[in-house]
């Protein structure tokens, strides 16, 4: 079958690794199923994976396929949205704190494939009311994104957020579903393109990186890391809290321990999130009538093209492969 995999990874380069061509077909366990890839969605996880970087202590048994979200149809023809988190199968709770969770593409080969194998509950029914290329996005930044917003910081409509970055999938989610849940919305971004987007998306505000508030705001969400990370602690009032989804641009960032005792902040981190909140997201979406900011649909064959471009910082919103 036709798949975009790593065969190697190269820590500096992340594209040398790459490759376009033929693996073969995924065994399917019992009590798994397989599903046939219409839609897979690009990830940032994927750049990870190309230079060898995972959390994962046993690290990562190249060749892998690459992809973490998609949608397709199981073998009987029903259409399906894939939950990317799995993990011990008699795990109960909250899959992120089993701690044997992975996603696809670390363990099990990804979604970047003619073909996926998963267990029967990484398969959800494609409700009516969304398409399979805009339920492709919803597995990875959307639903950390979702969880950020609604379960970790619990922001409540008329509360101001800052999204720390405008332009990357994740920062795009946040922007959508905090305007359609009714919170004031701030985004700060390094370019002018950048602002545009978040507006042209529902921010009610936009700032340059780093530039002062007019006022602090009750809940920071920050995925960039390094760069923003004290512009952040300086941008959340007192008592509120600051959600820590990513470190794109570097990690290691400084905390004001005093402030952050003094004035009660709450910092926090988030990924992913379980598969109640993901079947949650989804309707959340339907029901509000938020289409995912997707910025280019392709081929799977032109994956590498679209790779680099995220490599190389010129994405906005998600891009989706198509088969």
């Amino acid at each position: 079958m036709f798949a975009a995999y790593c065969q190697k990874p190269h820590t500096d380069d992340s594209m040398a690794g790459l490759v376009l061509g033929d693996r073969p077909e995924p065994k399917i366990p019992e009590g798994w199923v397989r599903v046939k890839v219409t839609h897979a969605s690009l990830n940032r996880h994927d750049i990870f994976t190309l230079r060898g970087l995972t959390s994962h202590a046993e690290g990562i048994t190249y060749p892998m396929i690459l992809g973490n979200d998609g949608a397709g149809t199981l073998d009987d023809g029903t259409p399906v949205v894939i939950y990317p988190v799995m993990g011990s199968d008699d795990w109960r709770g909250d899959e992120t704190l089993d701690p044997h969770w992975h996603i696809f593409s670390e363990v099990v080969q990804g979604t970047f494939a003619d073909y996926v194998a998963m267990p029967k509950r990484n398969a959800i029914p494609l409700p009516e009311g969304i398409s399979a290329l805009n339920a492709s996005v919803l597995g990875t930044a959307w639903l950390t994104a979702y969880r950020a917003l609604f379960t970790r910081s619990r922001i409540q409509p008329g509360q101001t957020l800052l999204v720390q970055g405008a332009s990357g999938g994740m920062s795009t989610a946040l922007i959508q579903m905090a305007r359609a849940a009714g919170v004031e919305t701030w985004v700060t971004s390094g370019t002018p393109e950048g602002r545009a987007l978040a507006e042209r998306l529902g921010a009610h505000r936009t700032f340059g990186q780093n530039e002062k508030l007019p006022r602090r705001v009750d809940v920071v969400v920050d995925n960039i890391g390094k760069p923003t990370w004290e512009h952040s602690l300086q941008s959340v009032r007192a008592g509120g809290t600051v959600v820590t989804v990513g470190v794109t641009s570097g990690n290691d960032p400084s905390a004001n321990l005093l402030r952050l005792f003094t004035e009660k902040i709450t910092v926090t981190g988030s990924i992913m999130g379980t598969l109640e909140e993901m079947n949650n997201m989804i309707r959340f979406v339907i029901n509000a009538g938020i289409k995912p900011e997707i910025g280019g649909v392709m081929p799977m064959e032109e994956a590498k093209q679209a790779i680099l471009a995220m490599v190389e910082g010129r994405t906005h919103g998600k891009t989706v492969f198509t088969r």
